[in-house]
Formats: C-alpha cells, structure tokens, sequence
C-alpha cells in the first residue's frame, strides 16, 4: 500500500514536468492605446532581467501588478525589462495584468548566476488538496495523505525541478521544515492547540473523576431512546451558538457516552455536532464569527458607486439572512432525520452496524484498540453530575466574559482614536461611548455586535479553557477522588487523546499554507468568474464559494478571499445592466448571505476541515469514517439550498419570498428523507 503512495505521487509529478516552458509565448492581438493594462505579453529572461515583449511597438507604458504590487512598465520597441531578484530556491510571480489576466511563475537563479524561468500553470494549484483529498478517502488514512498533498504543494511551488533530484528532495524535507513549522508558527493556531489540550486534560479529568458518568445518568433520564439522545445532542449544539470551536469539543465529548448507551453511531454523533457548530455561528447575532463577517462585508461595500442604501454593515448582516437557506435547512434536516427515524446512504449502514452488533464505531485492529485510552471513572468515585457540569459551564461563561472583556478594551481603544470622550475605562462608560460610536439609532444588539466583533476570540477560549481545567482539578483533589500526581498524570492522558486530531489539524493547516501560496482561491475565482445575468450571481458564488472552502479547509479564508470580490462585481454587474436599485440590494443581500453559507457547505464537505476534524476528535470517531458519512447529507442539503438561493432574486427577493421558498425547501428535504432514507429501528 505504501508503493500506492508514492506511485500515485511520481504519476502527478510527471504530469507536472509535462508544462514546463522557459518563456510564454502567447498570441498578440489588438489592444487599447498605451498607457493602459498590459493583457497580452510574452514573458522571459535576458541577461539577467525580466522581459516583457510584446508586438505593439506604439505602446508607451503599461500597468501590471505582481505579487499584490503594482508595477509601471515602460516600453521601447515592443520591450520592457525589469530587475530578475530571486536565489536559488527561487520564488514565485503571481503577474495581473488587465481584470482577469493571471499568470504564476517560478523565477529562480542557477549555479552560473544565469535565471531560470518556469510557468506554472494556475490549475496545478487545486492538485495539492486533490492528493490529500483522494489518497484519504481511497485510504482512510490522513496524516500521510495530508503530508503527500504537502509536498505534491512544495513541488509545484519549487517550480516543478525534477530534474534536478537535490530539489526534488528538498521539496520533500521543506514538508516539515518549511509548512509545518509556519503551521506552529501562527498564534491563532496555537492557540487553537493548546484551547483543545486543555479542553482534553478536563474532559479526561471529568470523566476519571465520575462526573462524565453523573451528567450520562441526569441525561438518561431525559435520554429514553436513540431518538431523543440525538435530539439532546441537537439541543445542546444550538444552545451553545457563540463559538464553533467550543461548541464542537464540549458538546462531542459531554454527549459520547449518552449516544453510546443507546447504540447510536459515533459517524452519527459526529454529523450532529458538526452539523450544528458552524450552521448555528454563522447565523447567530452573536457570536466569535460576527467580527469577521462585518469587517469584510463593510470592506466590500465601502467603494461600491452608486450604493445609496444607509445601513450599517451589521444591518446588512441581519437583512441578509432572509438567504441563509444551508445554515437554516441542515439544523432542519438533522431534525427529520432524528424524528423520522430514517437514514440513508454509508450514515444508514452505520446506524444499523450500532444497533444490531452495538459496536458504535466501526470495529478497529488490534493496534488501533491498544492506543485507547482507559477514561472510566477511578474506583469509588462519585457520579457526581457537578463534577462535570460545573467546569463545562465555567468554559462557557469565561468564554463569554472573555470576548465581551476583551472586546470592551478594542472598543475603548477605538473609541479614544475617533476622540470621543469616555469617563473611564468601565464597562458602563464604554457601553454608553459605543452608543455614541455606532449612531443614535443603534440599538442593543448592534452594541453588543459591535463588542464581540472587536473581540479576541482566542484569547477568551484560552481563558476558558484553563479556567475549566483549573476548577477540574480542584473540585477533583478537594473531593478526595484522586491524589493531586493522579490528577495531572490523568490530564496529561487527556492531552495525549487529542495528539491524532492535533497533527491532522497542523497538516491540514500546512496544506492550506500551500493552497494560498499557489494562490488556489484566485484561479477558482477567475476561473468561474465572468461578466452573467446578475440573477444568477447567487449560484455562481454559491458554488465558487464551496469549492473554495472545500479546498482550503476554511470558510473563514474563504470569506476573506470571496467577499471583497463578490460583493463589488455583482453591484457593478446589476449596475451595468441596469437592475433597479432595490432588486439590486436583494441580490448583493443573496450574494452576501450565501457566501457565508456556502462556505460553511465546502467545510463540511472537506476531509482537511479544522472543524470537521474537531467534530471527529469529540466524537472519538474515526475522521475518515465521519467525512463518508457526512458527505451525502451535507450535498443533499446543498443542492435544495443553491436551488432556493437561485429562485430567490428571480422571484423578487425579500422575506415573503424566501419564507415561502425556505418552506418549499424543508417540504423537498423531507420528501427526500422519507423516500430515500430507510428506518433505523430504535
């Protein structure tokens, strides 16, 4: 099997060779007069400059931008040159010149201090996530499939020198010594690792110290069947809606052993909680996603010509989820499923394997079985329901606490750049300097909005984390169910439970590294970007933005590379065509709206999703397991919602319509259920 591996690998990388070329030698055709952009050109290496030839020998000056730069050529005889600038390594040129004109090169210098030019073609960039993407799901083993899509990455991003074996080997060691280690490198990553090492050391603490068992015995009487197991679990994923992260690893681990008392599938579980964490952030009011959302919808809108509609960026927000149909329609559909007692597809065989043979998950070898770790309560503990409920609920609070404080010194700070005059740094005296910030007609969740988004998210999981495993460890020594040397040595036995999950996401995170160095997002964009009936925008975007997610892992990168390219091309498009003004606003509202959703789709959908990863670690599920059984459901609900997006516009928008279409939906979605699932007896 591992010849498969790299056999697999050296097949792309043949591939790859196959478009090398030292110069691009494209067509010339008639352009505007100089100055203006530079679209058609020829690109090479002439005593050690930079090249740009072209046939228009009238042509003054043209404008390019390279690496995000913009640069001003100046042409004599068809030519312009500019200084060549790399080492040996080399690095890449990603070259705009005109609208929609993208070329990435490779520019690298040899060992006679001559350069080397390579063109890379733009679609090579999906190859690296379509590795890592195929070799798991062929293999269902991830961190090896993660690592060749890493490398299939630093190949193509070395400038595909297979023919010198040095750099072909380089590319192999730079797997660790470049990506993963700028994976590590990354605040926000480690934080995100060190919130779910704590979050592990309490869940195995609470679990040792009977207070897992105390909550699955309070549950169980609530918890009578399958049914309404999952239905609790469901609860609990809407209830806690302020972050997905934590809603992921408190409410997969609270309710495992309540599902596995009622034989439901750990791919079960794990479909519910992650079905539930980022659907119910991203519609939420208030939650660690708004900031995001609001500073890229305001970026979108500031230089929109023509844009006379007076809202804020918030008000948009909120105007615009009358189109968040996949948010909306996925807690919907695990809500049929659920009460329907119907499944369907590998989620189908899954449920019957718990049912009849009571193996929740699917049966492991015998190596796989020996590195579990052994989390039932010590002996003589009580099950004692607050030895679990009273950390949970702190992570919650301080979480919390921990965005609305962090958030009010953002604020404060803010508010002393735009001189506004506050008393004191209270929380009263900044509420009230908010109101003065935001307008006279802001209201209270427009402040509380204003607060979250100028919050740090990981700053307060931080905070709640080791506050949860602090009060853990206290309430378990002063109840004298463990020694305080047991205590720890239990909680370092956490932290090594969540270790498979932990590298998964460090990989993951090392091959969205080389997605955004390939510049992967903007060939997709481009490349299914065109000037279209702005009726149709919403399913253009809707697609683009799955795709995008689906290859990078992320629906937050995706919101960042999308939204500030959505929303000014579909207000120019309706623009240019002369829509209406106000159908206008319903359509950048649906473009808005299902980017978001479509991005939290692609998530869904991805094997290299930090939350789908999450979802399986809570759940102690097989990762790959979950993706296959998640898949199906996931595209069933995409469909109907990228249908509804689409008929939204064409029918004129507004509440009336997308109630009526959301209804039609959930009608669809469970006919779907009802025909195509098949009862799972309780």
């Amino acid at each position: 099997m591992k010849n498969l591996y790299w056999l697999t690998f050296l097949s792309f990388c043949c591939l790859l060779t196959n478009s090398y070329s030292q110069a691009d030698s494209l067509a010339v055709l008639p352009s505007a007069p100089a100055p203006g952009p530079l679209e058609n050109y020829a690109l090479g290496v002439e005593n050690g400059t930079l090249v740009f030839s072209t046939g228009e020998r009238g042509r003054a000056t043209a404008s390019i931008s390279i690496n995000g730069e913009e640069q001003l050529l100046a042409f004599q005889d068809g030519k312009a040159s500019m200084a060549a600038e790399a080492d040996a390594l080399g690095k890449l040129l990603l070259i705009k010149a005109g609208k929609k004109h993208y070329r990435l090169y490779h520019l690298s210098q040899n060992t006679d201090r001559s350069f080397r030019l390579r063109k890379i073609p733009m679609w090579l960039s999906v190859i690296p996530p379509l590795v890592a993407i195929f070799l798991a799901l062929i293999f269902r083993e991830v961190i090896i499939s993660l690592f060749v899509g890493v490398w299939a990455g630093a190949f193509i991003a070395g400038g595909m020198r297979i023919d010198s074996f040095y750099y072909f080997m380089l590319s192999f060691l730079e797997v660790v010594q470049r990506y993963v280690i700028n994976a590590l490198n990354d605040s926000a990553h480690l934080a995100i690792l060190v919130f779910s090492l704590l979050i592990g050391g309490m869940v195995a603490i609470i679990s040792r110290n009977g207070g897992m068992a105390g909550v699955v015995q309070v549950f169980s009487r609530y918890a009578q069947s399958p049914k309404s197991a999952q239905f609790i679990t469901w609860l609990l994923g809407v209830a806690i809606f302020f972050d997905d992260y934590a809603n992921t690893l408190i409410v997969g681990n609270t309710m495992r052993k309540v599902t596995d008392q009622f034989k439901v599938s750990r791919e079960k579980l794990a479909y519910i909680v992650d079905s539930t964490a980022a659907p119910v952030a991203a519609v939420a009011f208030i939650t660690t996603w708004i900031g995001a959302e609001l500073s890229y919808i305001d970026d979108g809108i500031a230089g929109l010509k023509g844009f006379e509609a007076d809202m804020t960026a918030y008000a948009i927000f909120i105007a615009s989820l009358k189109y968040s149909y996949y948010p909306v329609l996925t807690l919907s559909f695990i809500l049929m499923l659920i009460f329907l007692r119907r499944d369907y597809g590998p989620m189908y065989k899954a449920e019957i394997r718990a049912r009849k043979t009571g193996e929740v998950s699917r049966k492991m070898s015998a190596t796989e079985e020996s590195d579990l770790e052994d989390l039932d309560p010590v002996q003589g503990a009580p099950l004692k329901w607050y030895n679990a409920v009273i950390p949970v609920s702190l992570v919650i609070l301080m979480t919390l606490f921990g965005l609305l404080d962090t958030g009010m010194a953002a604020t404060y700070r803010e508010l002393l750049a735009a001189n506004i005059d506050v008393a004191s740094q209270s929380w009263g005296d900044i509420w009230r300097g908010t109101g003065q910030l935001l307008g006279a007609d802001s209201g209270f969740f427009m402040k509380i909005g204003k607060l979250i988004g100028n919050s740090d998210s990981y700053t307060a999981l931080l905070w709640a984390s080791l506050s949860g495993v602090a009060v853990a460890v206290a309430l378990t020594i002063g109840a004298r169910i463990m020694k305080l040397a047991e205590t720890i040595s239990t909680m370092i036995t956490g932290f090594k439970a969540m270790l498979p999950a932990l590298l998964i996401l460090t990989m993951a995170w090392s091959l969205a590294a080389t997605t955004e160095e390939l510049h992967t997002a903007t060939f997709l964009t481009f490349a299914l970007q065109d000037s279209v009936n702005p009726f149709v925008m919403p399913m253009i975007i809707f697609v683009l933005a799955a795709l995008i997610s689906f290859s990078t892992g992320s629906s937050w990168s995706t919101m960042a590379i999308l939204y500030p390219i959505a929303i000014p091309t579909t207000w120019a498009i309706c623009q240019a065509q002369g829509i209406a003004p106000g159908l206008s606003m319903e359509v950048l509202l649906n473009v808005i709206s299902v980017t978001l959703a479509a991005s939290v789709l692609g998530d869904h959908c991805s094997p290299i999703s930090d939350t789908t990863i999450l979802s399986s670690l809570a759940s102690d599920c097989n990762h790959i397991d979950h993706v296959r059984t998640q898949l199906p459901y996931a595209l069933t609900v995409g469909g109907v919602s990228l249908a509804a997006a689409g008929l939204s516009t064409y029918l004129g928008g507004g509440w009336g319509i997308c109630g009526i279409l959301l209804l039609g939906s959930l009608a669809v979605l469970f006919l779907i259920v009802w025909r195509f699932g098949k009862q799972v007896d309780a």
